[in-house]
C-alpha cells in the first residue's frame, strides 16, 4: 500500500516511536530523546562520579534533591523568543517549556552534605562517595523452655 510521505515509509512508525520513547513529547522537536540526560557513571576509590549532559540548560534550571536514598536531578527550561516588525506586530513567536529527571539510587547512608555537585559547560558533575549502609544488628531473643 502507497502512503504519503509525510508519514516515512510506514504510517505506523511515528506513533510506535512514541511509545518507546515518551520524553520526546517534553523536549524541543529537533532534538532526540535518546540525548536526554545521558549519563556516564565511573567508580573511583572514594566513590562515584557521575557526569550528566544537560546541553542548553543553565546552572540555574538544575536542581538536585536526596531523599531517602535516591538522588534526583531535574532540569526545567521555559523559553519564549520572538520577532516583532517596526509597527510591534509579530512576525514570528515561539515558546518553549520542557523539564526532565532522572533519580539513582546511591543508599541511605549517603547525606546531603557529602553528595558534590558543579555545573560547567552543559555537564552536570556529581560525585557521590561510597557509603556502606551499617548492618543492622540483630538481637538474640532466646525462648525460655520449661521442663
Amino acid at each position: 500500500m502507497l502512503m504519503p510521505s509525510i508519514f516515512g515509509e510506514n504510517l505506523f512508525d511515528d506513533f510506535f516511536n512514541d511509545f518507546a520513547r515518551p520524553a520526546r513529547s517534553l523536549m524541543r522537536y529537533d532534538a532526540p530523546s535518546g540525548s536526554v540526560m545521558q549519563t556516564d557513571v565511573k567508580e573511583t576509590a572514594a566513590g562515584y562520579e557521575l557526569d550528566i549532559n544537560l546541553p542548553g540548560y543553565k546552572k540555574e534550571d538544575v536542581k538536585a534533591e536526596l531523599k531517602e536514598g535516591y538522588l534526583t536531578i531535574s532540569a526545567s527550561k521555559n523559553e519564549d523568543s520572538g520577532e516583532k516588525d517596526e509597527n510591534g506586530k509579530y512576525i514570528r513567536r515561539e515558546r518553549y517549556f520542557g523539564s526532565c529527571s532522572r533519580s539513582f539510587y546511591v543508599g541511605s547512608a549517603v547525606t546531603q552534605e557529602e553528595v558534590r555537585a558543579r555545573f560547567e559547560d552543559g555537564i552536570l558533575k556529581v560525585t557521590v562517595p561510597k557509603k556502606l549502609a551499617k548492618p543492622e544488628v540483630e538481637e538474640s531473643r532466646y525462648i525460655a523452655i520449661e521442663g
